[in-house]
């Protein structure tokens, strides 16, 4: 019996409850509580639903001891926040969603002191700044000295209990639930408790958000809690959606050591300690940070966590020290009481000793890969907090911008949200379909291996990673998936499954990425590589396992709906190829001023409902490509359905899609959207007449690179649409011997034969314009000829000589009048460059409904 696949859903009983909501939140940490208090205030009558694995007041904020980052201070700008977030993520930060984060952070914050969350001020009562590892600027608010995530957390709470947000506690989430066209419908979970909702459970739902947290207890050693077993992460892997960048697993340079057998949730010494002046010392009192880097024990995490590893091997040590001995007891007590009482606790007075400290591992900054909405590659699921890989982190977090990530994408999910469920509720939107039985293979891993999975993965992808320790790991989980009994359903062996699923993506990825850059250190590609290895991996889980795609840098997660997204990849279309021949169209014409004449007669709140409607009969194509116009000309508020699909013929008259949003937002995107799908009809409407006459003959009618720059993958796949084939993509798919290669050969088969020596294995097409050609192509072994301006009676001769030898194409003089005469000779192809350099456009319109 071969060893067990990842499981793509766990084992569990069937739900014995359900409850229904408009909103599941799971997760009760900065980014799950925010988001539900502020969809709650953009709709008081949605019902809101927070369930999270401890009781409310559990979870990763709790255990914050830094701050959060946020231009406040007159002399700060956005932009040195942004410089400073970019340079932390070693070219891997997604420029965008960093710019989101540092222009909306300040006014998010200040959301969250009006909530009720008391931060620390000076004598002046002006809020306190401090600085932070990689911060060149005081921009981080504390509370409580190093308190700041117990504070954030007891005034989120006690806003959502104030609320009528509902929380399920002390609740597992198990799997995603989909509707039957793949939507997210809800969840599974499991109700660690007694009463009226206890056992295996589900809650259905239109959205779903993961707010779940870290994954630090994949390893033996981390800061976070006992609950973050990474059960968004394997849930999201579960449920069909892209995991990116998971090898970028943050360790907390100083780390209080406890003891080489100390395993679980460790104390961590703030970077704060630093920021007040804390040096880093080895056993003889040495600093060693001031030759590492420019910041000296103000580095960056990574910078400083490989200094310190490097410091211990060197020394023979498995651990080094911080010395903060000159702050006094009264700073101590005042300015850090709780890392303070916590050295105390364990027998060490920092006001006199030295703190021993070692990399333990804090922070993902990798995980459910999502867009600026928090949007994740399955429809109705989003990601937020340190679930989500928005980009903003890039391959290293920045000290402090964990918890403002949480606040600001909280708000702008739940602003998605919002826009999504009004346009589903208007006439013609649609709405979250119901829960359907998941039927693929189920499983669960032993609980006994939580500790094999742990050890493994802190001995070998950790801080230090090469290939031999990495592949050993491997090794290993791969093992743990075996085991000879049964194991039954329950929270241990649901963790577990969990542990090891994010286990196996992570070090897939680690062992993928063979550079060192930010967090992800290898100690046998010891440099960062721009030239091969600037861009993300993402990773998602199927039948087989886990498969792995390289994403060059730029290309990330499109603004595009994931459903578009989904049907552009099914017909073989590039989403980032796609998104860039918007974002181009959108620069032409929507200059900085923006749509004036819309702003000028539309009041910004109106809403409406419009209809893209054929004004003609034809055959459409590109009506996904003009979805994903109207959502990202729109940043998303404009919400589509089609009617009919790509390749249907259709009448006058007819409604292809409906839109609905913002008015000014639908007229601003509707001639770069109608703009596409004209054309792209066009050439499926013309094709399908060349289809029709030849159909029986035998013969296809494919295109040419006869296409707009830009549109190539476009334009052929309209082709498809109507019912054609393509040709070569690019001078490279295959060698086309034309009349220009044959001269400078001086012959065909000469030209052939250099093809053939310089590219063995690419196929090669030969043009030929007489007949006397065709046989010494023909024996040198060409695989296809074309058959430039060959009248039908020199077709028919040419066909007769080949005798199947070679496939044929005509090119060259084609009308729709002839085309059939053509085919009947027996070639195979008719090559028409017509149909994408000169389709005559589908005429198709916008018609508003108005009020």
């Amino acid at each position: 019996m071969g060893i067990p696949a990842i499981p793509q859903r766990l084992t569990a009983p069937a739900p014995g409850w359900t409850v229904q909501a408009d909103v599941v939140v799971v997760g009760s940490g900065i980014a799950g509580l925010t988001l539900a208090l502020r969809y709650a205030d953009l709709d008081p009558e949605a019902k809101v639903l927070v369930v999270t694995k401890d009781v409310l007041s559990a979870g990763s904020t709790r255990w914050a001891q830094g701050g959060i980052a946020a231009v406040l201070d007159p002399g700060d700008t956005p932009a040195e926040h942004l410089s400073d977030t970019l340079i932390a993520g070693v070219g891997l930060c997604d420029e965008e969603a960093v710019r989101v984060l540092v222009t909306e952070g300040p006014d998010a914050l200040r959301g969250l002191i009006a909530a009720g969350a008391r931060f620390d001020t000076d004598d002046s009562g002006e809020l306190q700044l401090t600085r932070e590892g990689g911060h060149r600027r005081n921009r981080i608010v504390h509370a409580g000295g190093d308190a700041t995530g117990a504070e954030v957390q007891r005034a989120l709470v006690q806003a959502v209990r104030e609320s009528a947000i509902e929380v399920i506690e002390h609740a597992l989430v198990l799997d995603l639930l989909k509707d039957a066209g793949g939507r997210a419908a809800g969840v599974t979970l499991h109700v660690m408790g007694e009463g009226e909702r206890d056992g295996v459970g589900a809650v259905t739902a239109g959205s779903v958000v993961l707010a779940t947290g870290g994954m630090g207890q994949v390893y033996a050693a981390t800061t976070n809690p006992v609950v973050s077993t990474g059960d968004g992460v394997a849930l999201a892997l579960r449920a069909g959606a892209v995991v990116r960048d998971l090898e970028f697993v943050q360790f907390h340079p100083t780390v209080l050591w406890l003891g080489e057998d100390s395993t679980g949730q460790q104390p961590l010494i703030s970077e704060a300690v630093r920021g007040e002046g804390a040096v880093l010392v080895d056993a003889d009192g040495t600093g060693f940070m001031k030759d590492v880097h420019e910041l000296a024990d103000l580095a960056p995490r990574d910078v400083v966590a490989k200094a310190i590893m490097r410091r211990m091997r060197e020394t023979g040590a498995d651990h080094m020290y911080l010395d903060a001995r000159h702050f006094g007891e009264e700073k101590w007590r005042t300015r850090f009481p709780t890392i303070h009482a916590v050295c105390l606790e364990y027998g060490i007075d920092p006001v006199t000793d030295l703190i021993p400290v070692a990399p333990a591992a804090h922070y993902a900054s990798g995980g459910v890969r999502t867009d600026l909405h928090g949007r994740t590659s399955v429809p109705g699921l989003y990601a937020c907090g340190e679930v989500a890989c928005t980009g903003v982190h890039g391959a290293n977090r920045l000290a402090s911008n964990s918890l403002l990530e949480g606040l600001v994408f909280a708000g702008r999910i739940a602003a998605d949200i919002h826009r999504a469920r009004r346009a589903a509720s208007g006439e013609g939107g649609t709405r979250p379909g119901e829960p359907v039985p998941d039927d693929r293979p189920a499983g669960l891993i032993d609980p006994r291996a939580r500790a094999r999975i742990q050890g493994h993965m802190s001995r070998g992808a950790s801080v230090l990673r090469s290939e031999e320790s990495l592949s050993e790991v491997a090794r290993a989980l791969l093992n743990v998936r075996w085991t000879p009994v049964a194991v039954e359903p329950c929270t241990e062996s649901w963790e577990t499954t969990n542990l090891l699923t994010v286990a196996s993506a992570l070090v897939a990825a680690a062992r993928g990425r063979r550079e060192t850059r930010g967090s992800h250190w290898r100690e046998d590609f010891s440099e960062r590589n721009d030239a091969w290895w600037l861009g993300h991996l993402d990773v998602t889980l199927t039948a087989e396992g886990t498969t792995m795609t390289y994403v060059p840098h730029g290309q990330r997660a499109t603004t595009l709906p994931p459903q578009v997204e989904a049907d552009l990849i099914e017909a073989g279309l590039d989403p980032v190829a796609v998104t860039a021949v918007l974002a181009a169209a959108a620069a032409e014409d929507v200059q900085e001023a923006g749509d004036v004449t819309s702003l000028a007669t539309i009041p910004a709140d109106r809403v409406d409902t419009a209809d893209v409607v054929a004004r003609a009969d034809g055959v459409v194509a590109g009506l996904a490509v003009a979805e994903g116009a109207f959502s990202h000309l729109s940043r998303g508020r404009l919400v589509a359905e089609r009617m009919v699909k790509d390749g249907e013929h259709v009448r006058r008259g007819d409604v292809l899609m409906t839109v609905t949003g913002p008015t000014r937002d639908l007229l601003t995107a509707e001639r770069t959207a109608l703009n596409i799908l004209t054309h792209l009809s066009g050439i499926a409407t013309l094709t399908a007449r060349w289809v029709r006459a030849v159909e029986g003959t035998g013969a296809a009618v494919r295109d040419s690179r006869k296409t707009l720059p830009g549109l190539r993958a476009l334009e052929k796949y309209a082709v498809r649409c109507g019912g054609g084939v393509n040709h070569r993509m690019s001078l490279s798919d295959a060698a086309l011997i034309k009349d220009n290669h044959v001269v400078a050969s001086g012959g065909v088969a000469e030209a052939f034969r250099a093809v053939r020596d310089a590219y063995p294995d690419l196929p090669i097409e030969v043009e030929v314009d007489r007949i006397d050609q065709i046989e010494p192509v023909l024996a040198e072994g060409a695989e296809e000829i074309l058959l430039d301006n060959f009248t039908v009676d020199q077709l028919a001769e040419a066909v007769r000589l080949v005798a199947g030898r070679a496939r044929l194409e005509s090119s060259g003089g084609l009308t729709l009048e002839t085309a059939r005469d053509v085919a009947e000779t027996g070639v195979d192809y008719l090559a028409v460059g017509a149909l994408t350099h000169s389709a005559p456009a589908l005429d198709i319109a916008l018609d508003l409904r108005g009020n």
